[in-house]
């Protein structure tokens, strides 16, 4: 299940590393953010179209489809790094120590050499769209509104680029951990108890007053 976790900082190269490409990740999740929050202005545009000018948006479908990539790829990296994706930590959850970290570094491992080949393919994907030799540098478009796809195909290699390069830090995270058994190692997600998840969030709502 998803669960609430902390992500520790100090001065090191590997903290460093995983500071700066949160600032890329939160960039790419704001962007998916206002992707979602412009559906509304597309139906807006689309039914008021119809329902009073009997002209709805061309193409929204089409408008949909392009934006879905945006949607539902861009923040991948940034939920990553928070450890907010689902995940079975049943047994996880026990673990404490070496054993804890071992299992991390096997399952973040096995995620990149995933990811390392479904950006591959994305990227086949994008390229057999791009053609600068024709019309737009595409080989295809969307039916009703003749608009190229590469770019919206080009979004999926680049997110998923972005997520390799997460698992790579929280891998030499988890890695280290284990060779120096650390308690609480930095740049990797660490599991909050609920009295912890309770402290952060007063916390929180104190700062804000």
């Amino acid at each position: 299940m998803a669960g609430s976790s902390a992500v520790l900082e100090d001065g090191s190269l590997l903290s460093r590393l995983d500071r700066s490409l949160l600032v890329v990740e939160r960039f790419f999740a704001l962007i998916g953010g206002l992707a979602v929050f412009s559906l509304m202005f597309l139906a807006v545009r689309s039914v008021g179209g119809r329902e009073f000018f009997e002209a709805p948006l061309a193409g929204y479908t089409n408008w949909i489809e392009a934006m879905m990539p945006i949607i539902a790829i861009l923040g991948v990296s940034y939920v990553q790094r928070d450890g907010t994706h689902i995940r079975m930590d049943i047994i996880i959850g026990q673990l404490r120590g070496r054993a804890l970290w071992a299992i991390e570094t096997l399952m973040i491992a096995l995620m990149l050499i995933l990811m390392i080949a479904l950006t591959i393919g994305a990227y086949d994907f994008f390229d057999r769209a791009f053609d600068c030799s024709r019309p737009f540098c595409s080989r295809d478009s969307f039916d009703d509104i003749n608009m190229p796809t590469w770019p919206y195909k080009l979004i999926v290699p680049i997110a998923f680029g972005l997520l390799c390069l997460r698992l790579a830090i929280q891998l030499l995270g988890y890695a280290r951990a284990f060779w120096l058994n650390l308690e609480r190692p930095v740049a990797v997600p660490l599991m909050q108890s609920v009295e912890a998840q309770a402290r952060a969030e007063a916390d929180q709502l104190g700062g804000r007053e």
